[in-house]
């Protein structure tokens, strides 16, 4: 014959206090955590602005009908193939991007051109390049985590390779828009994606121009 034994678990006094001292524990970790790095994100922006004398305001968005801010000699015809390549050895990514008036120039197909953007033949501009991070097949620029200051970065266009070395890496709160912050008398080029494992940011990576050699 079984015996089953109906006395309920009695938990301590000093077991339950343990338990909720660790419980507070915990949320107040998460809840400093969360503080912290929305001040570590003000902090980044601050620091680029206090460095750099000027700003550009971008929308990151698929496409718009306003383009570019600075004339880029664009032909007439608009190509939906390839006009450049961006290339970073270190995390082995090699892709194209289109004219920023092509209907594929979208962030959902490809990496995008921002609108604002200059091509890399344009002296003192910005090619503003955005990708997604995540997962998934569209997610280009998932890798861009892994890159530190003085990362070369590399362009393919017109026959040219242009070399660039990151001088600038910061965050920002994801509303839309994007402040870049530079140096307006380098010839610089700009990457955004979200940042990794935290979805209320993006992380910016400025490079500035080192040199132009032919392909």
């Amino acid at each position: 014959m079984h015996i089953i034994d109906n006395k309920r678990l009695k938990i301590s006094p000093q077991v339950a206090a343990l338990i909720g001292t660790v419980v507070t524990l915990i949320g107040g970790f998460f809840l400093s955590y969360n503080y912290i790095q929305e001040k570590k994100v003000i902090a980044y922006d601050y620091m680029a602005n206090t460095f750099y004398n000027g700003k550009e305001i971008v929308n990151i968005t698929e496409n718009e009908e306003v383009y570019s801010q600075v004339e880029n000699n664009l032909p007439d015809v608009i190509s939906n193939d390839y006009i450049g390549y961006l290339s970073i050895p270190k995390i082995n990514l090699k892709k194209g991007f289109l004219d920023l008036r092509s209907s594929e120039n979208d962030v959902e197909k490809n990496i995008l051109v921002v609108n604002g953007s200059t091509y890399p033949d344009v002296s003192k501009g910005n090619l503003i390049l955005a990708g997604h991070s995540g997962t998934g097949w569209k997610a280009f620029f998932n890798d861009l985590y892994k890159l530190n200051i003085n990362d070369e970065l590399y362009v393919s266009y017109k026959g040219k390779k242009y070399t660039y070395k990151i001088t600038n890496i910061y965050k920002q709160e994801k509303v839309g828009t994007v402040a870049i912050y530079r140096d307006y008398e380098k010839t610089t080029l700009t990457l955004i994606t979200c940042t990794n494992f935290d979805s209320k940011t993006q992380t910016i990576y400025i490079s500035e121009l080192v040199s132009v050699v032919d392909e």
